[in-house]
């Protein structure tokens, strides 16, 4: 449906539970158009996205927010993005946002890169950008995309066709430095369309960069920074360092003991098939395991990538983490609640899928303050 505000309007592709989205949005951005192929995705959207729009002090209506068009991207014409997304009333300014499935990139799923029904979705999405010609745009991957060889010889060529029309910057980001307890590194490219917006002000550095990705301030380069404490064998009391701040350990995201059913969401998780005996050693904080990683109370988490074998146990209890502690991981609030009645094996994949909210706010407010700096032409 058409903008109602003079918020600018952005088509979110690949949307997920909406954790991308709901970061532009509190950067001020308005959410006008929503693509998500897998349909229990979709639900998980609706329910989330709508009862955290509910809590929000701006939006305390009852609208119910739901996923526009659940088609895959390959067989959505662009007028008819255009005209569920508008009315036939499409603004001179709108933007594109989105994080192709990244599982074909990434070095813990099968590498098949572009050629990969996956990865060739990332063409797609590019394709789309051309066809579609929006103001700006803003993609999100996993690190693969570059540090593979091959993905980064067809990623290049395609950032290559894309100059034509856009200026063109990218910046791997870890979330970690923007107050997230997970360290998780992706690639931002970022595009600015030549033929809406005048750039001949803009300066770019020797290396070729020319837009002012955000370092995280306070938080910045926390993995060096912080005296991160070593793995210590299960059940050991451990005092809190107090030179690492809270927000960046996973002791911030756990649900205390007894209130799991109080918490929404917060007793939700897999039951664990395995013995006390092989748990207990296991160590809290060893995290370079396969599998059956136990985080560390006062550490960050590694990359949420929950499903297939992945798993991450709680760092003091013999249980893996809930739905709960997994969405405070990446940086989604509370009121952001989903069904009891949903696939649970769902609720793990979508998040560990999801964009970091407080990440993406970190890039759409550097976005949204640089946009309004640029002359429109």
């Amino acid at each position: 449906m058409p903008t109602e505000t003079n918020k600018i309007p952005l088509l979110s592709f690949f949307a997920g539970g909406g954790f991308m989205d709901m970061g532009f949005i509190r950067a001020g951005f308005e959410v006008a158009w929503t693509n998500e192929f897998d349909p229990i995705f979709a639900e998980l959207y609706k329910q989330g996205i709508t009862s955290w729009q509910k809590n929000r002090t701006d939006n305390s209506n009852n609208e119910i927010h739901q996923i526009s068009n659940t088609k895959s991207l390959k067989e959505i014409p662009s007028t008819q993005i255009l005209d569920e997304a508008f009315d036939q009333r499409v603004p001179k300014i709108f933007g594109m946002i989105g994080g192709p499935p990244c599982q074909d990139f990434s070095v813990n799923g099968n590498l098949e890169g572009f050629k990969g029904d996956k990865g060739s979705l990332t063409d797609t999405f590019l394709c789309k950008i051309l066809d579609l010609q929006p103001a700006f745009f803003v993609m999100e991957n996993v690190t693969g995309l570059l540090r593979v060889k091959e993905n980064a010889k067809h990623f290049l060529f395609l950032l290559d066709i894309l100059k034509e029309l856009y200026m063109i910057d990218f910046s791997v980001l870890n979330s970690l430095d923007f107050g997230v307890p997970q360290s998780r590194e992706r690639v931002f490219v970022i595009g600015i369309n030549k033929n809406i917006y005048n750039l001949s002000n803009i300066k770019v550095d020797l290396k070729g960069q020319w837009f002012p990705f955000p370092k995280g301030s306070k938080h910045s380069q926390s993995i060096d920074t912080h005296p991160w404490p070593a793995a210590t064998a299960f059940g050991t009391v451990i005092q809190r360092p107090e030179a690492i701040p809270l927000n960046l350990c996973v002791e911030s995201c756990l649900i205390p003991e007894g209130q799991e059913k109080i918490v929404a969401n917060g007793n939700e998780y897999f039951n664990l098939y395995i013995s006390e005996e092989r748990l207990r050693n296991i160590k809290e904080g060893e995290t370079n395991r396969p599998s059956f990683k136990r985080l560390h109370r006062y550490k960050y988490s590694p990359t949420t990538c929950y499903g297939n074998n992945e798993v991450h146990l709680h760092p003091y209890l013999h249980r893996r983490l809930s739905v709960r502690e997994a969405l405070r991981i990446q940086s989604v609030d509370d009121s952001y609640i989903l069904s009891p009645k949903l696939p649970l094996s769902k609720k793990f994949k979508m998040i560990g899928n999801g964009v970091p909210v407080l990440l993406a706010e970190a890039i759409a407010t550097t976005l949204i303050q640089f946009l309004k700096s640029l002359p429109v032409i």
